[in-house]
């Protein structure tokens, strides 16, 4: 059997022109990859959204996963958190296992 390596998994749904203020907080959190998605629609507490007809990043949505050692997992959170609160967006953290502990 292959060695499994306890990690965190962090996903955060959110406005596409924040991105890049995003991603300097995970840099600076010390994150060392992360993986971006285009959102194409979805539905939240205020009902059904699309990206369909849109012009721009206004209204586009971005889906930014990354794993994280847990060690590291408070100051992720806490730099997302601080940029989130004046934004759209949802972030979670679950347990994940990973073959290669050394990539994160």
């Amino acid at each position: 059997m292959v060695d499994m390596h306890p990690k965190k998994r962090v996903e955060i749904v959110m406005e596409a022109p924040a991105l890049h203020r995003l991603t300097d907080a995970l840099d600076k959190a010390g994150v060392t990859g992360y993986t971006i998605v285009s959102a194409l629609a979805g539905r939240g507490l205020s009902g059904a959204w699309s990206r369909e007809g849109l012009a721009g990043d206004a209204g586009r949505m971005v889906i930014v996963i990354c794993i994280v050692d847990a060690a590291r997992a408070d100051a992720v959170i806490a730099g997302v958190h601080k940029l989130l609160a004046r934004q759209i967006g949802v972030v979670t953290m679950s347990d994940v296992q990973v073959i290669r502990a050394d990539h994160f």
